[in-house]
């Protein structure tokens, strides 16, 4: 699995990452995490709000941070 955070940097992008990072461990998920700061990506790839969390390149969520619960979602999907 395959995971992106989107985001320049911020406090809520980096809250973001760690958040995800997280939950990939509680929940033992075999995934990579990478988060993308060029902007010229971020901008190709769609995304008009940061913090935004693509799971195998579809978007989950734009614009804020994730709950633990909604990312545990996402994972289990």
């Amino acid at each position: 699995m395959r995971i992106e955070i989107f985001g320049p940097g911020c406090a809520k992008c980096e809250r973001t990452t760690r958040e995800v990072e997280r939950v990939v461990e509680k929940l033992g998920v075999d995934a990579t995490v990478e988060h993308v700061t060029e902007m010229s990506e971020i901008v190709d790839r769609g995304v008009m709000l940061t913090p935004a969390v693509f799971i195998d390149g579809k978007k989950k969520i734009e614009g804020k941070v994730p709950k633990a619960s909604d990312i545990e979602s996402w994972l289990r999907g």
